[in-house]
């Protein structure tokens, strides 16, 4: 069953170039549309100023979007008021990508946690702490550095802290926003086996957002592949990586380091002119769609 349904969602940004000269309209998201089931980690993937991060803050209204349809269980954010976009943020939570700017400096960690359930008047005083606490542990924290301001963390502990943040209203759906890019990759795979476990734990559901094919490859059941505003390919994880149909994601895929120096490789330079930017998306296999 869908969770979260995306219907032909647009998002203009309009740019000014001078006092005397007319503004431009930037399609930063161009008529985008997928589902994602519950309990399922969908990847949503491109280069940098593909429109995936800004598709990720418009599900969630953190960015307003210009036109389109976001059902989440049925319900279009979108006609919601303010105060039942509030109820709704319950249950759709975002990570964010930077862990160093992400927190506030001037709050303590437990402080951080506690905040939504404090905006949302979620229990008493000791029922939060308490809550907090079991958060801080949930996450892999030491409950006794509640009290620890956010430069005292190192980057990964600061990014569990985001993602304690994140649960502490027991959502439903986490937009993680390139959770892991901004972390050494040591402790990149450390911070994705928790999402993991936590998604196992409390049957979270996971738009998640990246950059990193391989990752994605490993931990997505189902992604799709953004190109300048557009989904360009969309398929189960197996179908798309093996049989790639679009000539971006075959740029992208042939891009991927391997662990191997002296293995053969062909790089695929991408031609903008060689497809159609604006092509429907078609079948092209089994739960496998490409805009060709």
């Amino acid at each position: 069953m869908a969770l979260l349904e995306v219907r032909n969602l647009v998002k203009h940004f309009v740019r000014r170039h001078g006092l005397w000269t007319a503004p431009s309209v930037v399609a930063a998201v161009d008529g985008v549309s997928f589902t994602i089931d519950e309990g399922e980690m969908f990847g949503l993937v491109g280069e940098s100023g593909s429109g995936k991060s800004t598709t990720g803050r418009c599900v969630l209204r953190l960015i307003e979007p210009t036109a389109g349809e976001i059902l989440f269980r049925g319900r279009d954010v979108l006609q919601l008021s303010r105060a039942e976009m509030r109820e709704a943020r319950r249950h759709m939570q975002i990570v964010f990508q930077d862990p160093y700017s992400s927190l506030n400096p001037r709050m303590r960690a437990g402080d951080i946690v506690e905040e939504p359930l404090v905006i949302h008047r979620l229990g008493s005083a000791a029922e939060r702490r308490s809550r907090v606490a079991e958060l801080f542990d949930l996450v892999g924290l030491d409950p006794d550095h509640l009290t620890r301001y956010p430069h005292e963390f190192s980057g990964g502990q600061r990014q569990r802290i985001g993602i304690a943040r994140a649960l502490a209203l027991s959502p439903a759906l986490i937009v993680a926003d390139e959770p892991v890019s901004a972390l050494d990759v040591s402790i990149q795979a450390q911070v994705v086996r928790l999402m993991l476990d936590l998604q196992k734990r409390l049957k979270l559901t996971y738009l998640f957002i990246a950059h990193d094919l391989r990752l994605v490859e490993h931990i997505c059941s189902r992604v799709a592949v953004m190109y300048l505003g557009r989904i360009v390919e969309i398929g189960s994880t197996q179908a798309l990586f093996s049989h790639p149909a679009h000539p971006y994601t075959r740029a992208l895929l042939s891009a991927v380091p391997v662990l191997d120096p002296d293995a053969p490789r062909q790089r695929v330079e991408l031609d903008p002119e060689s497809f159609d930017r604006h092509a429907p998306l078609t079948a092209v296999g089994a739960a496998h769609w490409a805009a060709i």
